[in-house]
């Protein structure tokens, strides 16, 4: 079977509750998004995700959509996963360092997915995780300036 996730992972110079502060508020996320198309939280999206939550975003791939995202995985702190309608998942892990730094891991999972086979044959995993690098790479970003 394969194998069918794909992760990134970074150091990011702050806490882990302050960055899963950001994780857990919908329109903070467009800030982090690195693929563009994450535009706006929909504006019933609560202000703050917590298990079971649904929140639904504008999105932009070619032509404007959006999705609805229910959270799925919750550890305060330090774990938030939500899917999607196809049953695919992104998944934030973070792990606190010391000295108010933090290992953060996003994930790409599609072994949930209600078609996984569509996605083993497609680029998206590995548009993804060019995606997810720059979305590390904003996030480390954003709490280097906010020091």
């Amino acid at each position: 079977m394969p194998k069918r996730s794909v992760s990134v992972t970074r150091t990011v110079h702050a806490p882990a509750e302050r960055i899963f502060e950001l994780l857990t508020d919908p329109s903070q996320h467009p800030l982090i998004d690195g693929s563009g198309s994450v535009l706006a939280p929909r504006p019933d999206a609560p202000g703050k995700l917590v298990l079971g939550s649904t929140f639904g975003m504008d999105m932009k791939i070619g032509l404007a959509y959006r999705i609805e995202n229910t959270v799925v995985e919750f550890e305060e702190n330090r774990l938030i996963a939500w899917r999607h309608f196809n049953g695919h998942r992104w998944r934030w892990q973070l792990t606190p360092l010391g000295d108010d730094t933090t290992e953060v891991t996003e994930t790409f999972d599609w072994s949930t997915a209600r078609l996984p086979l569509l996605l083993d044959l497609s680029p998206v995993p590995r548009r993804n995780r060019a995606s997810m690098d720059r979305s590390l790479d904003r996030l480390s970003a954003l709490f280097s300036t906010a020091s």
